[in-house]
């Protein structure tokens, strides 16, 4: 509704600027990309997925694209690995080209599902098999300490050097253009398992996912205080309750309570309009933003 709004010329709130998104081929990142269009921007649709290579991960980036342009929106798909150093710069620059300055950042890329798509060229692989269950406490088996590589517990937190690199990357053009807009996305598994000890232990430790997040709003306040005088706001998001992406239902589907997609986007886009120097350097969950209160998240 709102793509075809911008069609018949009523400017959005994010009319004429344009954002890179990364893990935009499915869940939050492509609805983030779909409404941030649907509201005027010219969208970089950014992740390693160009075809579908996992039943359980539907989409890809071109799916995305193809989907804000039915709306009559404007977007480029670039695949971009973030594990690569050099893909992440040539994300800034292939954006940038295609697109003009750059005044949003969404970093929602993350490691969730096992497994990733094929290079290019290269012969697709069987993907990971999907992680087990507890029958008895009705949870998914998460990967914990000692299940969980030292490569992958990496993986996890080179996806905060990524963001990291991203920031640097683009502060100077937002900070040339008038300022701009950071979006770290987050979760509460940046707070499990919490202070112990911890009866009946009913909740899972992500260490690594979990203790990337955890960095991720760490650098998100820095940052926020290095770039305010440049009005660029960096705050971090997370959904206030489950929300089942495909990432997500690879390890749980049923919970006492989800929030939608849709609701999470529209919190982006509204933090992403801000006035960059009136909220920055905050830890929020999506229903806060939507309520207006902007409270610190505590799950």
């Amino acid at each position: 509704m709102a793509g075809r709004r911008e069609v018949q010329g009523v400017a959005g709130r994010l009319q004429g600027r344009a954002a890179i998104i990364t893990g935009a081929s499915r869940g939050l990142g492509r609805a983030m990309a779909l409404a941030m269009a649907a509201e005027g921007a010219a969208v970089a649709v950014a992740a390693r997925t160009e075809s579908v290579w996992n039943e359980r991960l539907p989409g890809a980036i071109g799916e995305t694209v193809a989907a804000i342009e039915a709306a009559g929106g404007r977007a480029v798909p670039i695949r971009c690995d973030l594990l690569i150093p050099e893909d992440r710069m040539r994300l800034v620059e292939e954006a940038g080209v295609a697109l003009g300055p750059i005044t949003i950042l969404v970093n929602n890329a993350a490691f969730t599902a096992p497994g990733r798509p094929p290079k290019a060229g290269e012969a697709p692989r069987k993907p990971a098999a999907a992680p087990g269950r507890n029958a008895q406490a009705n949870a998914a088996v998460w990967p914990t300490v000692l299940s969980t590589p030292v490569s992958a517990y990496s993986r996890h937190f080179e996806m905060v050097f990524a963001a990291y690199e991203l920031m640097r990357a683009l502060a100077a053009g937002m900070a040339e253009a008038g300022g701009g807009a950071v979006i770290n996305i987050t979760s509460e598994a940046s707070r499990i398992p919490g202070e112990g000890p911890w009866p009946g232990r009913t909740r899972s430790a992500l260490a690594g996912y979990g203790g990337s997040k955890a960095a991720l709003e760490h650098l998100t306040c820095c940052a926020a205080f290095d770039f305010l005088p440049n009005r660029i706001s960096v705050n971090a998001l997370s959904p206030s309750k489950p929300i089942v992406t495909p990432g997500l239902a690879y390890y749980q589907t049923e919970f006492e309570e989800t929030a939608s997609e849709a609701d999470f986007a529209e919190a982006a886009v509204r933090l992403a309009a801000l006035d960059p120097t009136a909220m920055t350097g905050r830890i929020l969950g999506h229903a806060d933003v939507l309520d207006g209160s902007f409270r610190t998240y505590r799950p």
